[in-house]
């Protein structure tokens, strides 16, 4: 028969191997993860190549020269003149309100600046309808 040493000795082998059974099962699974890491990065450095790629296509001066002769030709768009770009001297000192503009400028809407209900008409903010 057997003797409790020799019982204590299998429990000991026994769990030793099940102990080794499960680290080897850890190890493969994070090795896995470790892999499937590698070829995420490897993807997003092939994409990033690309798009340095498509990015320096785009702006090369001659493909530029290209597409500002087509728009100034076919869409017949000129150059900004100096004349359209306003100084800082040039710009009014505070903002305008609505008491400050004439009810003719604006169309008669001055007279209805908010301070009385519209009726059932709805608001509008931002382009949204509310």
């Amino acid at each position: 028969m057997f003797r409790t040493s020799d019982i204590v000795l299998i429990a000991v082998m026994v769990s030793a191997a099940a102990l080794t059974f499960k680290t080897k099962r850890e190890a493969e699974e994070q090795l896995a993860a470790v892999h499937k890491i590698q070829a995420q990065i490897r993807y997003e450095e092939d994409t990033i190549d690309l798009l340095k790629a498509d990015w320096s296509l785009l702006t090369q001066p001659s493909r530029l020269q290209k597409l500002a002769e087509i728009y100034k030709s076919q869409l017949e768009l000129e150059p900004v003149s100096a004349r359209q770009i306003i100084g800082l001297d040039d710009l009014p000192a505070k903002p305008l309100t609505i008491e400050d503009l004439s009810s003719e400028r604006l169309g008669g809407m001055a007279d209805s600046s908010g301070k009385e209900s519209m009726g059932n008409d709805p608001v509008v903010t931002g382009g949204i309808v509310q």
